[in-house]
């Protein structure tokens, strides 16, 4: 039978599919508008299939936060090139796919997409219109009944970050700005963590066998080795812990010094309990 313009274009319209996908999909289901969709539904399956290997390193990272600035959610959803991750059609899909994250609240990507079939069928649509493998790698939620939760998303929504303060009634605006600054420090200097005694032993321990290894070639009594080792271990804790980095808008001040003088200043005992830090270049998700 004969395909008309009419049909395909509101084939088209109902699934976002190229012209010539509609039209051969309309063909092979005798014009039943119906079927074609299933069609076109079972050839994202397909390409699905055909993109498993390829690697996906460009895409988006989306932040969420609740009015109340209680909840927040940040994921990361990848796809192939620049190209796609700024177009409309992924930047809506990596926004609906963010609204079901804070709104379902899951631990895990398997969970999410367990929990949220028809999501798994929107993401199979948008790689069969898109034509590039589609994955959302890593999702986290966080609340704090007795903090506030602050975003940043840097420039290009490639980096983004969350930050969790603990001991605080609500966002003021002073609260609001400081952490706003401290996120931005976050995504300029990616700290390890937050304190020194939460970084891993194990880190600390290679690093210690650097610097006394280090020392040893450089010709340095053994006796005075552990102190040298213990020196260059401060100034690791100082460029790698949140709390201990200089403010990159005032190195004269570190992170620390910045929470103590608005503690100090509005008589509260804030605190910074947790960060997220999502880059699309990170090796470990």
């Amino acid at each position: 039978m004969t395909i008309t313009a009419k049909q395909v274009n509101e084939l088209r319209k109902k699934t976002g599919a190229g012209m010539m996908d509609c039209k051969k999909a309309l063909t092979e289901a005798d014009g039943d508008m119906e079927k074609a969709i299933e069609i076109l539904r079972k050839k994202g399956t397909s390409v699905a299939a055909k993109r498993a290997d390829k690697l996906a390193n460009e895409g988006l990272v989306v932040t969420k936060i609740s009015d109340d600035k209680k909840r927040g959610s940040i994921i990361e959803v990848n796809c192939e090139t620049d190209f796609v991750a700024r177009s409309k059609e992924f930047v809506k899909l990596a926004d609906d796919i963010m609204d079901v994250v804070f709104r379902t609240q899951p631990s895990s990507v398997d969970e999410l997409l367990k929990k949220n079939s028809s999501l798994q069928e929107k993401i199979l649509e948008a790689l069969s219109k898109i034509g590039e493998k589609i994955e959302i790698s890593r999702l986290v939620n966080e609340q704090t009944p007795k903090g506030v939760i602050i975003d940043y998303i840097h420039l290009g929504s490639k980096l983004g970050v969350l930050i969790k303060f603990d001991n605080v009634a609500n966002a003021s605006e002073e609260l609001y700005t400081l952490g706003k600054d401290i996120a931005m420090q976050v995504a300029a200097m990616n700290p390890i963590a937050v304190y020194r005694e939460e970084i891993p032993k194990e880190i600390i321990e290679k690093e210690i066998e650097i610097y006394k290894e280090i020392a040893l070639k450089e010709g340095k009594p053994e006796q005075i080795v552990e102190k040298i080792a213990t020196g260059k271990l401060n100034k690791f804790y100082q460029e790698n812990c949140l709390s201990e980095q200089s403010f990159i808008k005032d190195n004269s001040k570190s992170v620390n010094d910045l929470i103590t003088e608005f503690n100090t200043n509005h008589h509260t005992e804030a605190k910074i309990s947790r960060f997220h830090r999502f880059h699309l270049g990170d090796e470990k998700k």
